[in-house]
């Protein structure tokens, strides 16, 4: 793992801006404290409509991705600056200091996130022994139930889940509907998840594909994948 450095960072997502408009933004592993505080001036600059954060702390494998620092910056400056934070059970315990053993913990674990300062959270379930995962919104909680897959050896379902739930908001849905359609198409995804390498699963992100009709108006070629129909043929 290698952090990338502040200033480039800084200058990417300046970049990045200027060249394109940013319906929503998810935010996952920072790495340290530096990187926030860029990631939370690039915010501050820009008011986008949705940020998501997936507070990201430890790989799969157990490997440290975010200093001391940068948790506890996150705690005091970067709640406040999302429209949904996402934390599974461990991320959520670090952050609140309450330990979560069933849903109603959990749900005590949204409220607190709340008080601290979040507009909206959800709770992932994954590390409990049903997958239930907890919206709230400040106001309403709703709890989502799914089926539990053997997901032990895979990675990157909780950085999926966030990605979706940013794209569902993008696209203009409400939180829970959402993370309703986020959830389902996860589940999905850790379903469809292969093999690459001797490490952990990655998921099927593009299961999709395989299974419904493509679009009118594209074509494909064996040998190039999938592109846009030209005109005139």
């Amino acid at each position: 793992m290698h952090n990338t450095p502040s200033s480039e960072l800084r200058e990417q997502l300046e970049n990045l801006a200027s060249d394109c408009e940013i319906a929503a933004v998810k935010i996952g592993m920072l790495g340290n404290r530096g990187n926030a505080v860029v990631v939370t001036e690039f915010l501050d600059a820009h008011k986008f409509a949705h940020v998501v954060h997936d507070p990201v702390m430890k790989s799969s494998s157990g490997t440290e991705l975010l200093d001391s620092g940068g948790i506890k910056y996150l705690m005091a400056e970067f709640l406040r600056r999302s429209s949904v934070i996402t934390p599974n059970i461990p991320e959520a315990e670090i952050l609140t200091g309450i330990v979560i053993k069933d849903v109603a913990n959990m749900e005590d674990a949204a409220r607190k996130l709340v008080e601290m300062g979040a507009r909206a959270v959800i709770v992932k379930g994954g590390h409990m022994e049903r997958a239930v995962d907890v919206v709230f919104d400040g106001t309403e909680l709703v709890p989502l139930a799914g089926e539990k897959l053997a997901d032990g050896q895979l990675h990157g379902t909780g950085c999926t889940f966030a990605s979706a739930l940013t794209a569902q908001l993008a696209a203009g849905r409400s939180l829970v509907e959402a993370a309703t359609l986020s959830k389902a198409y996860v589940t999905k995804a850790i379903e469809k998840a292969y093999a690459v390498g001797k490490g952990r699963l990655p998921l099927d992100h593009f299961y999709r594909q395989k299974i419904e009709p493509l679009l009118r108006g594209t074509h494909e070629l064996p040998t190039h994948g999938m592109h846009p129909a030209e005109s005139g043929h």
